[in-house]
């Protein structure tokens, strides 16, 4: 009989010592993996705290665009004179070296944000394959006591309340195994939350990147415009007043000129019966590739609104790129003035037409019919490049659309 008892405590320790063992990797975080656990949580302060200097940075960048902003704003309401114009121009490069450093802080933020997730899925994974060898445990725990038949246990035992005793460890192992599954369920679901999280993050530095190499471009367009206006002007007063008026005669001209012909192009069309204009069903295209637009249609903040109201939307695009027909329609003027303002003019149906200046380049002729998404030219906008004009802002597609011969805002016709 006390041989029985001895055999049957002993085997109570044993299944009590095992489950204590199985558990012991995974609930003791500060004993066996306590060091590991403390080196994650380090790296993850640190990280925080380099991402929250980072956020610091920026926002302290926003206040200063915004103080450029202002002060642009006032030198903009000002005389259009030499002096006033550098002041402008020296703003708006100070204001975009203010946009780049801005962008390349958040790259960083972003990438200290990519590190940090990425220790924290390793850590999940560690995590993971440490329940899952305390699930193992258990269940080869369970394995053997499941082998004896509850009779068996029964005789086994002196009395029935060791029997019960006997039963309830069963119970208590069953328990800890449901306990694993469900923690190794919970620590699936924020497995995949973070790396759903890693991806989202790369995907944004991927735009980030290529917002860099735009900020990058229009500080390069900045520096460029102000070494052409002292260029142009050597810093002479009276060159600069020589150089308004030029510029302002040339777009009165070329304002002219859109307007007489489009009411001469349709006329002509609705003498010609063959030619019958019809608006494309899907409405318009971007005729450049989707990108940021630097001057918006009657932009207040357009750096030359002194000379002529923005009739447009300036599409921010490389030198060079191809300009497409927003629509199908006739080419009712492609004027190429060597390094003046070249543009090109396409009538479509619906009372619409869209112009597309500064190009660098021409494709088409006046009187051809061009199909939407067709290519038409290059664009340009550099200051000194042709078709750019005088007083150009760097390198972009100056896009218009009229409707019965009235400029109207392209947004409301893009896609």
């Amino acid at each position: 009989m006390l041989v029985g008892k001895i055999k049957t405590h002993t085997k109570v320790v044993v299944i009590t010592i095992a489950l204590l063992l199985a558990g012991a990797a995974w609930r003791a975080p500060f004993s066996v993996f306590g060091q590991e656990g403390s080196d994650v949580n380090d790296q993850v302060k640190d990280l925080n705290s380099q991402i929250k200097s980072k956020r610091d940075r920026i926002n302290e960048i926003q206040q200063k665009q915004e103080e450029y902003s202002r002060q642009l704003k006032v030198k903009q309401a000002e005389k259009a004179d030499l002096s006033n114009q550098l002041d402008i121009l020296d703003n708006r490069i100070a204001k975009a070296a203010l946009d780049l450093e801005s962008v390349s802080t958040d790259i960083d933020r972003t990438n200290l944000e990519i590190n940090k997730t990425n220790i924290e899925i390793a850590d999940k994974e560690a995590e993971i394959a440490r329940e899952k060898e305390h699930i193992g445990a258990v269940l080869r725990l369970l394995y053997k006591q499941d082998r004896a038949s509850a009779l068996e246990i029964l005789l086994l035992n002196d009395s029935f309340s060791e029997f019960v005793n006997q039963v309830k460890y069963l119970e208590d192992i069953n328990g800890e195994l449901s306990d694993g599954i469900n923690n190794l369920e919970k620590l699936r679901a924020e497995l995949d939350e973070r790396k759903t999280d890693l991806n989202n993050k790369v995907a944004d530095l991927d735009k980030l990147k290529k917002e860099m190499e735009e900020k990058k471009a229009a500080l390069d367009g900045e520096k460029e415009e102000k070494g052409f206006v002292l260029e142009q002007t050597k810093s002479s007063e009276k060159e600069y007043q020589r150089l308004l008026a030029s510029a302002k005669a040339e777009q009165a001209a070329a304002a002219a000129d859109i307007v007489n012909l489009e009411r001469l192009v349709r006329e002509k069309l609705s003498q010609a019966q063959k030619k019958k204009l019809e608006f494309n069903d899907g409405g318009m295209i971007w005729p450049v590739p989707k990108n940021t637009i630097t001057a918006r249609f009657h932009d207040p903040d357009y750096p030359f609104r002194y000379i002529f109201e923005h009739p447009a939307i300036d599409i921010r695009t490389p030198q060079g790129t191809t300009v497409k027909s927003a629509a199908s329609g006739y080419v009712a003027r492609a004027k190429d003035a060597g390094k003046g303002y070249s543009y090109i003019m396409v009538i479509h149906g619906d009372g619409l037409a869209t112009v597309y200046g500064h190009v660098s380049k021409i494709f088409v002729q006046e009187d051809e019919y061009v199909v939407q998404g067709q290519a038409i030219g290059l664009s340009g906008g550099l200051p000194g490049t042709p078709g750019a004009g005088r007083l150009t802002t760097g390198a972009h597609l100056h896009f218009e659309v009229r409707k019965d011969g009235i400029p109207t805002d392209p947004t409301d016709y893009l896609p």
